[in-house]
């Protein structure tokens, strides 16, 4: 994860509020004014900006080298056209919404990340990722709050102690699955968002979705070696109370340098404040346990597990589990395990990374198995011409040119096992 400091805001077309709004919500005359310090143009005016943006977000999608080069640039970007604060961006796992990497965070505290995923999973309140992901896709807290930010948990408990007083969330998705996400942060000092923030960061959903989707795509050796799961214990108060070699030797690969091995003496999590040592590492631990004992609660039904690569381009999958018994549920202690993805396991992320429809998925099986145009026909009941079709389809999405790279392809993959 990459963490900064936060950021001055652009000096044209940027006024602070004349006065300071409290944090405990606004009476009903007040939201007018809060709003009115920076007035926005015309419609035509508006236009213009969201053209601009996206294509200025496009540029950075293209020339991006890494996916934290690309968040950086969109980082660069987003401040420019929507100013703030503060921010969180993280990629997440598509298939279960999980954060995974890459991550950036800018001008917040971290020991509050547990209190952040905690939040996430434990309580209900307004536009939760998960529900953007599932809805309209982006949200101001104060707009969809009626300027009374305090009716939210996530205001009281996490934004208000850091001195922050409005929250735009974004969800970058590509049809329904969704690839990354943003939080971006004012303070007191500075207007709300407003309707024209949120059509901006609408407008860049799809193109950094894409972009996010195209990244993940890009492991050198998709499967990572055969190996013995590694297996960490955490207790409700974070602190790590086992860890095997395995599990050592899987952080180190997964990190540059290993979170767990700081925290085998009776470290906590909190002590894993973001920086620039390696990708995620306190957010795909802090998502996953507090998943896990969402889970575990009865407040959550999707699994806390995440597929993740590596520093050398490898798919490992990372599992959480509240323990029951003595020393388990009761005191919040959560079992994570670390392995070498199956062909299995990642299949559903490809799939999703490579946009493959249901019969594409199906043609790949039968070219993995050898079958020829006319007999992709015979088995799927279609014209040869439309078989030809799917196949061309096939090798324009995998960016392949011939039927048996398909094969061999699908073979490392885990998608010709159906």
């Amino acid at each position: 994860m990459t963490v900064r400091r936060p950021r001055r805001y652009p000096e044209v077309g940027w006024k602070p509020a004349a006065t300071i709004p409290p944090f405990g919500g606004f009476t009903a005359g007040s939201p007018s004014g809060y709003r009115a310090t920076m007035p926005s143009g015309t419609r035509v005016a508006q236009l213009g900006k969201v053209e601009k943006a996206v294509s200025a977000v496009e540029r950075v999608c293209a020339s991006a080298a890494s996916a934290d080069e690309l968040l950086e640039g969109l980082a660069d970007v987003v401040h420019q056209v929507v100013p703030h604060d503060g921010s969180t961006w993280f990629g997440v796992d598509p298939v279960t919404m999980l954060a995974t990497a890459p991550a950036r965070v800018e001008g917040l505290e971290p020991g509050l990340c547990d209190t952040f995923w905690h939040l996430e999973f434990h309580e209900q309140d307004t536009a939760q990722f998960a529900d953007l992901a599932r809805g309209d896709g982006t949200s101001a807290l104060r707009l969809m709050l009626d300027d009374r930010p305090t009716r939210s948990m996530r205001y009281r408990d996490f934004m208000q102690p850091q001195g922050y007083d409005d929250e735009l969330r974004s969800v970058f998705r590509t049809g329904s699955s969704a690839w990354g996400v943003v939080g971006l942060y004012r303070d007191g000092a500075h207007r709300a968002f407003d309707d024209d923030d949120v059509e901006i960061m609408r407008s860049l959903s799809a193109p950094v979705a894409s972009a996010l989707r195209a990244h993940a795509r890009e492991a050198s050796s998709p499967l990572g070696p055969s190996s013995a799961p590694g297996m960490l214990v955490v207790d409700r108060d974070g602190r790590l109370v086992f860890a095997n070699a395995e599990a050592l030797e899987w952080s180190q690969e997964l990190w540059a340098v290993s979170p767990i091995l700081g925290l085998v003496d009776g470290g906590t999590l909190d002590e894993l404040g973001p920086d620039d040592r390696g990708p995620a590492v306190p957010t795909c631990l802090h998502a996953l346990v507090a998943r896990a004992r969402a889970v575990a609660e009865g407040r959550e039904r999707a699994p806390s597990r995440l597929r993740l690569r590596d520093r050398r381009g490898r798919w490992l999958v990372l599992h959480a589990s509240a323990l029951s018994g003595r020393g388990g549920a009761d005191d919040g202690s959560v079992a994570i395990v670390i392995e070498a993805a199956k062909s299995s396991e990642i299949a559903p992320i490809i799939i999703e990374a490579y946009a493959l429809t249901p019969r594409e998925r199906e043609v790949i099986r039968l070219l993995a198995e050898g079958l020829t145009n006319s007999q992709l026909a015979e088995r799927l009941f279609i014209s040869p011409r439309t078989a030809a079709v799917h196949v061309s389809n096939i090798l324009a999405k995998l960016g392949m040119s011939s039927r048996t790279e398909v094969a061999a392809w699908a073979v490392r993959s885990g998608l010709a096992e159906g």
